[in-house]
């Protein structure tokens, strides 16, 4: 008589030699009988001449993306981009990258996740007719049109910030394609990303593109010119992080002789802090590519004090003092900011048909023109026969000023308290980035519109 456990036992036991019959049949180990264990011989085998095809599992790919957005992490979404773990058209889940961004509703950075996957190449096609998932569902029988007609639900687009759709109109425009694709095969192609970091200056960039990507033997010398609050010091400081190369800040205005400049230390606060001079810096990395950054160039306290650059300008090398040697600084990228022009761009734009609108690229090649002799005027025709380009950077569009405000309620809204500023309606974002354009200063630029933002924001928070 067999009690239950003994046949449970039996059963178990039985269950594992099947296992282990099964098991033979997928590897070729060869395995000894348990009943039979002190003897060496096997009971069974596989003959070697049977091969057996390996199995192989099926390899789905890690949703690293759809987690990175997911999470609402910036920082993750631009390391998955850059690794190339996946790509920004990527499918996550039913839907892309961009759809899944521009409609999830709880994103608080919303606004950086788009952007970093518009400046990666995300297709913005895949946003036609995409509606919000917020009206999506049935609409009950008060919210029904007279007739019995329900509400089309809004399409995506409509329902996102001005800066947001600010970023996808201007990713799909044929003038951002075409002005791309100048510097597309070139070691400048990161350059494109910047688009998403500036708003506006869209003729500026196109322009840099058309230089950048000419052939040249000697160094390139890029003037940015203009009012301040309009973009330039933010695109000399993104141009060698985009580039990923190092990159030197010289505060023209600190200069008191001729060679001041070669001992000059970096003085951008968005730098790594360096005990190296300008000197030392060349030196370093002669004969790669830099970035050179001059702040302020027209604020030196001696035009003569510039006139240590007319040989790295024209011949790419240079020697920092009597009976040193040269050093080749024909790689080096050599980027002026200067406030040279500020009168003349505003009688330019106030001289043009449609002042409001962007600019076209005829109206900046005369703008262009107008400005170099006010250049050569206060730093010297010899100086700047020696320059590359220079580039005014204009006013904003009313599309771009409501842009930048969106930009500034944005930034403001994440870095306050939450318990003080609770997450605002899309009709009152809206709102507040139309009354703040009332606020804007032409000659401080952006930083007028962020004063007004964040006085607008207080009042309507208390």
């Amino acid at each position: 008589m067999i009690t239950f456990d003994e046949e449970e036992e039996e059963l178990d036991f039985t269950a594992q030699c099947q296992s282990t019959e099964v098991g033979d049949d997928l590897d070729d180990t060869v395995r000894l009988d348990p009943l039979s264990a002190p003897s060496p011989v096997p009971v069974f085998s596989r003959p070697p001449s049977v091969l057996r095809s390996p199995v192989h599992a099926i390899a789905t790919p890690r949703p690293t993306l759809l987690f990175a957005i997911a999470s609402d992490d910036v920082d993750e979404v631009r390391r998955v981009l850059e690794s190339g773990e996946a790509g920004p058209n990527d499918d996550v889940g039913p839907q892309s990258a961009l759809a899944f961004a521009v409609t999830a509703n709880q994103l608080k950075h919303k606004q950086e996740i788009v952007r970093l996957l518009l400046a990666h190449g995300a297709n913005t096609s895949v946003l036609n007719g995409l509606q919000s998932p917020s009206n999506s569902r049935s609409a009950s029988p008060s919210e029904s049109q007279p007739g019995g007609e329900t509400p089309s639900a809004p399409k995506v687009m409509e329902t996102l910030d001005p800066a947001t759709r600010y970023f996808i109109s201007r990713a799909e425009a044929p003038q951002t394609r075409r002005a791309s694709s100048l510097i597309h095969r070139s070691f400048f192609r990161p350059l494109a990303k910047v688009r998403y970091d500036l708003v506006g200056q869209d003729r500026a960039l196109e322009q840099l593109f058309r230089v950048l990507s000419m052939p040249t033997g000697a160094p390139i010398v890029v003037l940015l010119c203009g009012p301040s609050g309009h973009g330039k010091s933010l695109l000399a400081r993104r141009f060698g992080s985009l580039l990923d190369v190092p990159t030197h800040t010289v505060n023209m205005t600190t200069l008191t002789s001729t060679h001041d400049i070669w001992r000059s230390y970096s003085m951008s606060p968005f730098e790594e802090p360096s005990t190296s001079t300008l000197g030392d810096f060349l030196t370093e990395h002669q004969g790669k590519r830099c970035v050179v950054v001059l702040d302020e160039i027209e604020k030196v306290e001696n035009q003569k004090y510039l006139s240590s650059l007319l040989m790295p300008w024209e011949l790419g090398r240079c020697s920092f003092g009597a009976g040193q040697r040269h050093v080749d600084v024909s790689k080096v990228i050599w980027l002026g900011t200067s406030n040279i022009g500020h009168d003349l761009v505003f009688e330019h734009q106030m001289q043009r048909v449609e002042p409001s609108a962007a600019m076209t690229r005829e109206e900046y090649v005369d703008l262009m023109g107008l400005l170099r002799p006010q250049v050569s005027d206060r730093l010297g025709p010899s100086l700047l026969s020696r320059v590359t380009t220079v580039l005014p950077f204009v006013p904003f569009s009313d599309e771009e000023k409501m842009a930048i405000a969106a930009e500034a309620l944005h930034s403001l809204t994440l870095t306050a308290d939450e318990s003080e500023t609770p997450a605002l309606p899309a009709a009152t974002v809206e709102k507040l980035v139309k009354d703040s354009l009332r606020g804007y200063v032409p000659a401080e630029g952006a930083r007028s519109l962020y004063r007004a933002v964040s006085n607008l924001l207080l009042d309507t928070i208390y």
